[in-house]
């Protein structure tokens, strides 16, 4: 069996180091909004862009980004609760606890909540772009320009199909 090898060190230090960090669950969420909660587990300013981990709770209120793809990052989904629709590139996929969905850069996808109930997923961004600035502003694309929301979606690397 062939092994992709480990990447170059990083930490080239002989003994390790106190670096970690930890987030409760009582952590406040990051956007608190009457149809999303989501909660910044891990920013690209916190992995050293290495990563981005946001915990997405969506409300019974249908809604979730129609099908887009990004040039360069990829994007994961993990279903923690509820009914969550996910756009695998051909269709529309009904999921739910423990389904998982990893989106290449250039793959096409979306997802929404359809199922008239909360549903709480993971979203994991690799690298860790800072889509902090998208998840807090998208709301605000209807009161943009179109050259302001074509902007916006281009700098966060968001192109819809």
């Amino acid at each position: 069996m062939s092994y992709l090898p480990y990447p170059e060190d990083r930490y080239t230090g002989a003994t390790g180091e106190v670096s970690a960090t930890y987030r409760p669950d009582s952590t406040p969420p990051d956007i608190d909004r009457a149809a999303t909660t989501a909660h910044y587990l891990a920013t690209g300013a916190t992995t050293d862009g290495q990563l981005g981990l946001y915990r997405w709770e969506m409300s019974a209120a249908r809604g979730g980004p129609d099908p887009h793809f990004h040039r360069s990052i990829t994007e994961s989904f993990y279903v923690l609760s509820g009914r969550v629709s996910i756009f695998e590139g051909t269709s529309w996929v009904d999921s739910g606890p423990g389904d998982f969905a990893y989106v290449p850069r250039g793959g096409i996808h979306g997802f929404r909540n359809d199922s008239g109930a909360p549903a709480t997923m993971l979203i994991l961004f690799t690298p860790g772009a800072p889509r902090e600035d998208y998840f807090e502003r998208v709301h605000t694309v209807g009161e943009m320009s179109p050259d302001e929301a074509e902007e916006f979606f281009r700098r966060h690397d968001t192109f819809w199909v």
